[in-house]
């Protein structure tokens, strides 16, 4: 059975594996708010954990926004967790605030676990936030946000430190839909982050949602999603498919780039949106897709995890996925 809560809407995920057990964080409000467009502002992060990435035990609420003033106190939104080589669990998240930003501006945030659901803040939290000329602050009218979100942290492949990459704008570009970035910071410890040059600024989307970066036999994706309204007039041209919603990826031999946007249509891409904020995860050697059911034909918001569902990789390495393989009852 898919993730679901029956009094709550789920939405953005992350997972991370420790032994044989899966364990996913996700963003969650009270269905009492009646509205599910209201759900942004009005979020928690849920935790519950599975064997088989289908049955899952909610293990309830691990985070909520900061009390009183403070860089968090409106929203804790998506992130990932990892762990470091003392068994120490990280989590980096997205926070906005209260007062004049009115939720604008997005910051990242650290925290810390022994039990990987009790978390602590950093200090006060905040992690990282836009800095340099290589990343768009707020401008009014050209974008409904300041974005610099939704990070993901892996290990660094050739040091022994760590990349984080996250969803941000690029300055400067005229067209907004052509200013969607994955962003880049660096640290050799967790604890201490440089900002980098994007390692994607490749004018094709307006903004690139919820980065996934992860390698399969030898070459490096990033998955990362996107809102039909969002292709910009260089995608369009580049991908002839009528404009969807859902998840895509790129493809790079190397975490820092060069990455390309992988050609023929998107991998997991409905009108309207079925499925949304992908996450791709290996179990038993091969690729499962998950993300937040967002509409069925029953309902216009559903907000619940999918079950998985397979994903095939032809010989260029370009990756399908595969709901009609699911058996009969599957939640997708």
């Amino acid at each position: 059975m898919a993730l679901s809560i029956p009094d709550k809407w789920i939405w953005d995920f992350w997972l991370t594996r420790d032994g044989e057990d899966w364990h996913i964080y996700f963003l969650q409000a009270d269905k009492n708010l009646g509205d599910p467009d209201l759900r942004h502002r009005n979020v928690t992060q849920g935790h519950a954990i599975s064997r088989d990435l289908s049955n899952w035990t909610h293990l309830g609420t691990c985070l909520t926004p900061s009390t009183g003033p403070a860089w968090d106190d409106w929203t804790t939104w998506t992130g990932s967790v990892v762990r470091d080589e003392t068994g120490l669990w990280h989590l980096f998240y997205t926070g906005t605030r209260h007062g004049e930003e009115q939720g604008l501006k997005q910051r990242i945030g650290h925290a810390t676990s022994r039990d990987g659901h009790s978390w602590q803040r950093v200090g006060d939290g905040l992690a990282l936030d836009i800095s340099g000329p290589n990343y768009e602050d707020y401008a009014p009218g050209h974008w409904h946000d300041r974005a610099f979100r939704d990070p993901w942290v892996i290990r660094d492949p050739k040091s022994d430190g760590w990349l984080m990459f996250m969803t941000a704008r690029a300055p400067g570009i005229a067209e907004p839909n052509a200013a969607g970035t994955i962003g880049l910071a660096t640290s050799p410890d967790l604890y201490t982050w440089t900002l980098q040059p994007p390692v994607y600024r490749g004018g094709m989307f307006g903004q690139m949602e919820v980065p996934q970066v992860f390698q399969y036999r030898g070459r490096w994706y990033c998955l990362f999603c996107t809102a039909a309204g969002h292709w910009s007039e260089a995608y369009k041209a580049f991908n002839p498919q009528s404009p969807v919603t859902g998840s895509h990826y790129l493809m790079a031999d190397s975490p820092r780039g060069p990455w390309s946007v992988a050609p023929g249509p998107f991998l997991e891409g409905h009108m309207p949106c079925r499925r949304y904020a992908g996450k791709i995860v290996e179990k038993d050697g091969e690729l499962w897709a998950m993300g937040f059911i967002h509409t069925t034909p029953d309902a216009d918001f559903v907000g619940e995890v999918s079950d998985p569902i397979p994903v095939s990789v032809d010989e260029n390495g370009l990756l399908t996925a595969h709901p009609e393989r699911m058996a009969p009852g599957a939640r997708i």
